[in-house]
């Protein structure tokens, strides 16, 4: 027989961006899928009390609802949540404490972000953003004056923090003849090592590296931890990448370098507030780069989630060891 499985969601437009005609086809292929998304509110419908006692298996993407532990008692059946999204910080609690299975996708969010995190790498080390701008000006460009960058070629890329985004894109990296350092005072000499990286302190890091990328967790501890002290260590023309969260660094500092210093460049996905406002001398900088926080899964890309996920179902449904599972120890220390 078949296990219950509902789609729980306070956005259910997210549900249809992530999992497409297939991943629902694959779904129903698997399990009895209940043919309407429900949401939060859906627990105090009287009409359903008995399909949530039956209930194994829930399925969400963004949106989930973060349930209380009385909510939670309306499903004494279920066994597993499949989450096809990133964190699971501010929901998985309660379910963990009761045994519960809880699956991610924060693995397949890692993924487009690591290969936008490579593009810029990349075009940083050719000196790409400000060459374009010079390349755009007859005064620098028909004499030959743009600027060049120094290369993909044993050059020095600075990571800091080494999660899962960092990870991928160090095995990324891998293809180039780059020299990778890191900071990370939670990375072990033996996960150093095994990345084939070095560990640094982060002064240093910035010291040495001709890009700078940043992937730290989102945490109370890493909030401004990116200063003045940082930026004024950057190599010339060096590149600063943010793709991970924009309290992260003390932009009023990054623009008094980016001022002060118009060889330098950053590349930010992110910053704080998200849109700057209409006044941030971000918008009128020219060695400062916006982008509307598309490092992430979107469009096309969303579709990962949903089958490490479902991937992630086949395995639980037949005893497989599952690839996707937050473990109590691991959920502790996640962002």
């Amino acid at each position: 027989m078949k296990k219950i499985t509902l789609i729980l969601s306070d956005n259910p437009a997210k549900i249809s961006e992530v999992f497409g005609k297939q991943h629902m086809a694959r779904l129903k292929s698997l399990v009895e899928l209940h043919p309407e998304i429900l949401s939060r509110s859906s627990l105090g419908n009287a009409g359903l009390v008995e399909l949530f006692g039956k209930t194994e298996i829930l399925v969400s993407t963004w949106g989930f609802p973060a349930l209380t532990k009385e909510e939670l008692n309306a499903f004494p059946e279920l066994k597993i949540v499949l989450y096809a999204a990133g964190t699971v910080k501010y929901f998985a609690e309660p379910f963990l404490e009761r045994g519960i299975t809880v699956v991610s996708a924060w693995q397949a969010n890692a993924v487009p972000v690591a290969e936008f995190s490579l593009a810029q790498i990349l075009l940083s080390c050719k000196g790409y953003f400000r060459n374009i701008r010079e390349s755009r000006n007859p005064e620098t460009r028909l004499k030959g004056k743009c600027f060049a960058g120094r290369g993909i070629y044993g050059e020095t890329v600075g990571l800091i923090g080494c999660g899962a985004i960092a990870r991928a894109l160090i095995g990324l990296l891998k293809a180039f003849n780059l020299k990778v350092v890191v900071f990370d005072p939670y990375l072990s000499d033996s996960d150093v090592e095994k990345l084939g990286v070095e560990k640094v302190e982060l002064l240093d890091l910035f010291k040495r590296a001709y890009v700078v990328s940043n992937h730290l967790p989102n945490l109370p501890s890493t909030k401004s931890m990116l200063d003045r002290r940082c930026f004024e260590s950057m190599r010339e023309s060096a590149t600063f990448i943010n793709t991970g969260r924009g309290a992260q660094v003390v932009e009023q500092d990054l623009i008094d370098e980016l001022k002060k210093r118009p060889s330098l460049c950053a590349l930010l996905d992110v910053t704080f507030p998200e849109p700057p406002p209409a006044d941030s001398e971000m918008y009128r900088l020219p060695n400062l780069h916006l982008s509307s926080h598309i490092a992430g899964s979107l469009n096309d890309e969303l579709g990962r989630m949903a089958e490490y996920v479902i991937g992630d179902l086949e395995r639980w449904l037949v005893g497989k060891p599952l690839q996707y599972q937050i473990a109590p120890e691991m959920f502790r220390s996640m962002a």
